[in-house]
């Protein structure tokens, strides 16, 4: 019989996946990470992911399903592996994912390796992905979700072959309508719970003032200059992790035409400022790389490619410049490109990989 380690996060998506998993005839154990919690910082764990009432309802579905159920704390992992990143990348100007991040060293390697310990095969997950044995290519793909509206491919474009042999995604050919309609027909406490659309740890969106008060330091909240794309100085900002390229709104200067954040110079501690035209580029380098059905790219090839989670995926051609960097020549010209971003790249429903924008 084969076993399963389910990541139960309180939520509806996790629960059915439980669920599904012990249809199967899996050996199913619950388990639910403890990432982030107490009055933090003025955080309230309330509010946050893995707070009591997610425990509570992550320990009730497992009750209900008759499967063990444990809460691995993970806290100082996160802290280190995903919080200090999330607070680097804004003080240098960058403007981070820590749901990739999350993922990548947290719901994929910490939790693979306790699957292991607990002599599990596999662990399973609530995302909306799909996983394929190519023969042909001797490889484990990534495929995005059947539900294209809860497609979370995106965030999982860093997983490895190891992991993707281990990991099991049972929503991946559901919808998110499908997976609430068998959370109530089954009397879940969680089937109408509603879903959170911010960064778990930064539940109300003020990422400047979390920082600020975590970091407990000013590295990036010295004021600075507003200068425009000679260099000339037109204003003064009250520090670069107030600002992300794209960003029009809460500049505090008037001009001639509207405005919006070109890059950030965190180094000068400069905010270069132009008009709509200036956020665009065709060309696209991102690093740290990963590439899931092959190794290495050999020559160029055609792709689909997203900047952001909820991009529509642009038309492209993909070079890799080097071991670690990626060039990404599209079509048209792409709205405000950010450092710290991850571009990933699809040839239809397969991942292909991708990388963090630099």
């Amino acid at each position: 019989m084969k076993s399963v380690l389910i990541a139960m996060s309180g939520g509806v998506d996790s629960s059915v996946a439980a669920l599904l998993s012990v249809n199967k005839g899996f050996k199913c154990v619950g388990a639910m990470m403890k990432l982030f919690q107490g009055e933090v910082d003025s955080v309230k764990c309330d509010k946050t992911c893995c707070s009591l009432d997610d425990s509570k309802d992550a320990r009730s579905v497992a009750f209900k399903l008759g499967i063990p159920f444990y809460v691995f704390n993970f806290k100082d992992e996160f802290k280190e592996k995903v919080i200090k990143k999330f607070i680097k990348c804004y003080q240098r100007g960058e403007t981070p994912n820590p749901c990739i991040e999350c993922n990548k060293y947290l719901k994929f390697d910490k939790m693979i390796n306790r699957a292991s310990e607990l002599g599990l095969d596999f662990v399973a997950t609530g995302h909306y992905a799909r996983t394929e044995y190519d023969c042909g290519l001797g490889r484990y793909l990534l495929k995005k979700g059947v539900d294209v509206n809860k497609d979370q491919s995106y965030v999982l474009y860093s997983m490895t072959q190891n992991q993707l042999r281990r990991t099991l995604f049972p929503l991946g050919n559901l919808t998110k309508k499908e997976v609430r309609e068998i959370a109530l027909s089954n009397g879940f406490v969680n089937a109408n719970k509603s879903e959170s659309q911010d960064i778990c740890f930064v539940p109300d969106g003020d990422y400047a003032k979390f920082i600020k008060n975590y970091a407990k330091n000013d590295i990036g909240f010295e004021n600075g200059n507003f200068i425009d794309k000679s260099g000339k100085i037109i204003g003064r900002h009250s520090g670069v992790v107030n600002y992300t390229v794209g960003q029009r709104k809460g500049l505090g200067i008037s001009w001639k035409y509207p405005l919006y954040v070109c890059s950030i110079d965190a180094v000068k501690n400069n905010v270069v400022l132009g008009d709509k035209d200036s956020l665009y580029s065709k060309r696209v380098f991102a690093s740290d790389i990963n590439l899931i059905p092959m190794d290495k790219l050999n020559s160029a090839i055609k792709v689909s490619a997203k900047l952001r989670y909820k991009q529509s995926e642009q038309p492209a051609v993909l070079h890799q410049i080097d071991e670690n960097t990626l060039c990404v020549e599209f079509d048209s010209p792409q709205r405000a490109p950010a450092k710290g971003q991850a571009l990933v790249l699809y040839d239809g429903d397969t991942v292909i990989g991708g990388g963090t924008i630099i």
